[in-house]
């Protein structure tokens, strides 16, 4: 695995991978890897394409600094993990790398619906952060495939949106959300929680199973109520939402409907906030 902390030298590597005919499968990443993020890796080895993997931890996505400020830093088992995974191309630029105009320069970016609920609401101006860094790193890397994961959901979705809005050659590959033995969805957050924090933390994962299975026979409000006593009553103490969605659009729904939804979950245990979420056919 090649290291690349400058963009020059990072895009010369790449040119002439595709000068060789060679394709680029992207995994972009804030670091703390986990079994999670090397599932996106794994993903990638199964197209025909050389694998590049970004560890940088975005400020421009974080609307509480302290959020920021505490998110774990992990670089040399990062490292491990990628050259274990076979990893072709590590790339870890600092912030002036990517925001060579600083981080106060003006951006805007077109995301409609999307970015004013769930995540977007709770969290203000997070996703145009999101856009800001993935636009940067996308025209960087111009890769032929992006991997992200399921567990992300409606990033995921603003991304597919960034994609189509810049018209970029990139095609969107969503996987599935790697899960502890108890169903807890792994996240670099998991780190800052205890051992007994982590397994109160499987509720979320047991709640939103008990929406999948009970979606058929009972009103979405009643699902909801019960799932959220399912997460206080486990201990969290405070719960942004828990909504069951159109899984194309993310409107929230009030009744079943027979085409994909999916439901989705943010909630705090120990400080942390951790978010979930399970596609229902």
């Amino acid at each position: 695995m090649v290291i690349y902390k400058k963009i020059p030298p990072l895009q010369n590597r790449l040119q002439q991978l595709k000068q060789n005919k060679k394709k680029i499968a992207f995994v972009p990443t804030m670091g703390a890897l986990h079994d999670g993020h090397l599932a996106l890796i794994h993903q990638s080895k199964t197209v025909d394409a050389a694998t590049v993997c970004s560890i940088f931890v975005n400020p421009a996505q974080f609307n509480d600094k302290k959020d920021f400020e505490k998110y774990p830093v992990t670089v040399e088992n990062d490292i491990y993990l990628l050259e274990k995974a076979n990893t072709e191309i590590l790339f870890m630029p600092s912030v002036d790398e990517i925001y060579s105009e600083g981080l106060e320069a003006n951006f805007s970016y077109d995301l409609g619906y999307i970015e004013t609920i769930l995540e977007g609401y709770y969290r203000p101006g997070h996703f145009q952060g999101v856009c800001r860094v993935m636009h940067k790193l996308l025209n960087i890397v111009k890769p032929d495939y992006l991997f992200m994961g399921q567990k992300d959901y409606q990033q995921c979705m603003v991304i597919k949106r960034l994609i189509e809005l810049y018209k970029m050659p990139t095609e969107l590959h969503l996987v599935p959300t790697q899960r502890e033995e108890n169903g807890l969805a792994m996240s670099s957050r998991n780190m800052r929680l205890s051992g007994d924090a982590k397994q109160k933390a499987s509720a979320i994962f047991k709640a939103l199973t008990f929406i999948k299975n009970n979606i058929s026979s009972q009103q979405t409000e009643q699902l909801k109520q019960k799932a959220s006593a399912i997460i206080l009553d486990a201990g969290f103490e405070k719960i942004d939402y828990i909504e069951i969605c159109d899984a194309e659009t993310l409107k929230p729904l009030d009744k079943v409907q027979q085409t994909k939804m999916v439901v989705l979950a943010a909630a705090f245990i120990e400080g942390v906030r951790l978010i979930d979420n399970m596609l229902i056919n």
